[in-house]
């Protein structure tokens, strides 16, 4: 787990722009600057390209946290 965590803090740092982020199980999106509905979605979409998965419109917006999204990842990739 920690590769994919590893991998999306590099892909929050990315989107939202700051170095500083650093993907941890209880990060949501009410702790992240900027991180509304359009930054979501680019989120998701560098999360797909990055990991190679596909997530659901109904999955992608689901996630309440960082651990649940590295979670689905793991399941995505058969981890």
């Amino acid at each position: 787990m920690q590769d994919i965590y590893d991998k999306l803090t590099e892909i929050l740092q990315d989107v939202f722009d700051d170095d500083e982020i650093v993907a941890s199980p209880t990060l949501s999106a009410a702790d992240v600057d900027g991180w509304d509905s359009l930054a979501h979605v680019r989120f998701i979409l560098a999360i797909e390209r990055g990991f190679g998965v596909k997530f659901s419109a109904a999955e992608a917006s689901s996630f309440a946290n960082i651990g649940e999204l590295a979670n689905g990842i793991a399941a995505k990739r058969g981890a």
